[in-house]
C-alpha cells in the first residue's frame, strides 16, 4: 500500500477519502483499498518523513491534505526503477472451486452465474477505462506515466477475460454434466 500512496501523491495532493476514491476506481484489482490499510500506511510513510500533510478548511470542515516529500520521491523512484519480482499468485476463488463438490448440486450453477456476472461487471468497467483513454488527449509530460497505468487497465482487462471465459467453459461442462 505504501507504493501506492506515494505513487499516487506523486501525481497529485489528496486527502485519504480521494486516495481511497483513486484506489477503487482503478487499483482495486491490484490491492485491497480498505480504509484502515490506507490509514496504516500513510502514518508509516508519515513516520518516514515520506509525506506530510496540510490542514485547511473547506466547507467549515477541516480536511487532511497529504503530499509527498522529497525522500518520498526519492524512495518511490528507487523501489518503481527497480526490478519486478515476481509474487505468489492467489486466487482465493479457487479453493470454493476447489470444494465445490460438497455443496449442494443445485448451488453450483448458481453460485457460478452469480461470479460471472460479478466479473461481468468488472470487466466492463475496466474496458469502460480503456476505451475512454483512447479518446484522452494527453499533456506530452504525461503520456507516459498514462501509458503505464493502461497496460495495468488492459493486463486486468485481459485476465477477467480470462476469468469469465474459464468459468464460462466450467459451467458449460457442469451443464452438460446434467445432461448425460
Amino acid at each position: 500500500m505504501d507504493h501506492i500512496i506515494l505513487g499516487l501523491l506523486l501525481l497529485s495532493s489528496r486527502t485519504i477519502y480521494q486516495l481511497r476514491e483513486r484506489i477503487d476506481k482503478g487499483l482495486h484489482l491490484m490491492y485491497s483499498s480498505s480504509m484502515g490499510s490506507i490509514q496504516a500506511g500513510i502514518k508509516k510513510l508519515q513516520q518516514g518523513g515520506y509525506i506530510r500533510f496540510e490542514e485547511v478548511v473547506e466547507n467549515g470542515k477541516y480536511k487532511k491534505i497529504y503530499s509527498i516529500t522529497e525522500a518520498g520521491r526519492q524512495h518511490f523512484l528507487a523501489w518503481v526503477n527497480s526490478p519486478i519480482e515476481m509474487q505468489n499468485i492467489k486466487i482465493p476463488e479457487l479453493v470454493k472451486v476447489y470444494f465445490m463438490g460438497f455443496s449442494e448440486e443445485t448451488n453450483r450453477e448458481t453460485a457460478f452465474t452469480q461470479y460471472l456476472y460479478s466479473l461481468r461487471e468488472q470487466y466492463n468497467a475496466l474496458n469502460a477505462i480503456c476505451e475512454e483513454a483512447d479518446h484522452l488527449e494527453i499533456p506530452e509530460e504525461q503520456k507516459d506515466i498514462l501509458f503505464y497505468q493502461l497496460a495495468a487497465a488492459r493486463y486486468g482487462r485481459s485476465f477477467l477475460k480470462f476469468h469469465i471465459e474459464w468459468y464460462e467453459n466450467l459451467l458449460e461442462e457442469i451443464r452438460s454434466k446434467k445432461h448425460e
